[in-house]
């Protein structure tokens, strides 16, 4: 496809469902735009090419134009969109077009801030593979490991640095750190970082910055405090929103089984066994949960592993490798921890624990069905979890289909809900459980 102009692709963006439709009409077998038109540097369209991309997702042809234009930019958008590349590519763009420093050690010019250890290393990961036929330098620094490598590699001049708040306003305080000459300042789920606690570092690292950068902000919700802090931090964005919170995908089967607390395991050991699943992630409420749901899957001879906030790094990254190899073919996470997990071909996502919050099923359902494939979201609900569902279908506009087998309960005619036009459940009156049992 022929190259076009900053002003051609902002229009092509902006117009990308109508022009899709008629460009597949005239021609069915050729891409609608590929990474080529988007302007970017010939080293990092190698380095996509390489990966076998060539077609950008809509995250990525709406922000990389406004990116590489030098305007801020505020995204919302939900994990496995590709919103990684979003700003990596057009971040190392900009890099290359710039000066490094001529003498003396290289200052670090970019910061992408991130909540959770596995995002940073994997976000490093992204930036790593997408320069690798440039001269840039990369670094992660997050805790939970000693500092010493990290701090190596910050003394040998780095030009893009991934870290995770604490990590690093510890080393900023330690003299290992200097942000007098960043560039460009990506504050990457930005909502986690409120969920987890950690906006009073992430304004003390903002306050350190230089005024005169370009900022970019990803948050998969909007809620009042990140668009406060947008609000502060931004000049001027281009807002970018890409799958609503409350659609969910149209590639991931969704459905409900009714279980009681106490043979929960019971029925995830059987259904895990008996269905043709390729890789699985189970989603806990806690971290105590998550240990002994693996424990009692691998007593069964199902191979699982379990990824939280308590486990070492090193125990993480084994299990997080050992499931992106398939070596465990399923991962019992909690939603934090889950945040940062990244893997294609995940073919099941269960519920184990239904969130207490309903944004969070979509964030845990999102993790399968990527890239076109086809996916298959289970919950399993108690009768303690029954409002939860309430407020999930409510949040998505429709019913989660409701199955039986597998030791699953029918469920009561108290939690069958009327439903008026739209697919909404209407609030009904509770039904008395001794009536419920005579009808």
């Amino acid at each position: 496809m022929w190259p076009l102009d900053y002003c051609q692709v902002q229009w092509f963006s902006e117009n990308a469902v109508c022009v899709h439709r008629i460009w597949s009409w005239v021609y069915p077998t050729r891409p609608f735009m590929t990474f080529r038109v988007l302007g970017l540097a010939e080293p990092l369209l190698r380095a996509v090419d390489g990966e076998g991309y060539t077609t950008p997702t809509p995250i990525q042809s709406q922000a990389i134009p406004h990116v590489l234009a030098a305007h801020d930019l505020l995204g919302c958008a939900q994990t496995g969109t590709g919103k990684t590349a979003a700003f990596a590519l057009p971040t190392l763009h900009r890099l290359m077009q710039g000066k490094p420093a001529s003498k003396g050690r290289r200052p670090i010019r970019a910061l992408v801030l991130s909540p959770t250890r596995e995002l940073a290393s994997q976000i490093g990961e992204s930036f790593q593979t997408y320069s690798r036929h440039t001269t840039l330098r990369q670094a992660v620094i997050y805790g939970g490991v000693g500092q010493y490598a990290q701090t190596q590699a910050l003394q040998q001049g780095i030009d893009v640095l991934i870290a995770t708040p604490g990590r690093l306003f510890d080393l900023m305080n330690q003299g290992f750190v200097h942000l007098d000459s960043i560039e460009i300042f990506v504050l990457d789920e930005a909502d986690r970082m409120l969920d987890m606690g950690f906006m009073p570092d992430v304004r003390r690292i903002i306050a350190k910055l230089p005024p005169q950068r370009q900022t970019l902000l990803f948050s998969a919700t909007m809620p009042e405090a990140i668009a406060h802090l947008a609000s502060s931090i931004l000049r001027d964005p281009v807002r970018i929103q890409i799958a609503p919170v409350k659609a969910t995908t149209e590639l991931v089967r969704q459905s409900v089984f009714f279980v009681p607390r106490q043979r929960k395991i019971q029925f995830l050991s059987e259904y895990l066994s008996k269905q043709a699943i390729s890789r699985a992630l189970v989603f806990t409420r806690t971290k105590h949960g998550a240990d002994r749901v693996a424990r009692q899957l691998k007593r069964v001879g199902i191979s699982a592993d379990a990824i939280h906030g308590d486990k070492s790094q090193t125990a993480r990254q084994r299990a997080l490798g050992d499931f992106k190899s398939n070596r465990t073919g399923v991962l019992v996470a909690t939603d934090i921890a889950a945040r940062g997990i990244d893997v294609d071909g995940i073919s099941h996502v269960l519920n184990f624990d239904l969130p207490r919050e309903a944004e969070t099923y979509i964030h845990r359902i999102g993790r399968t069905g990527r890239a076109g494939a086809r996916g298959v979201a289970i919950s399993l609900c108690d009768d303690e979890e029954r409002e939860y569902l309430r407020a999930i279908e409510q949040l998505t506009g429709r019913r989660v289909p409701i199955e039986q087998g597998f030791g699953a309960i029918a469920p009561r005619a108290s939690v069958v809900q009327p439903q008026k036009r739209g697919g909404v459940p209407q609030k009904r009156k509770r039904v008395r459980r001794d009536k419920v049992h005579a009808l």
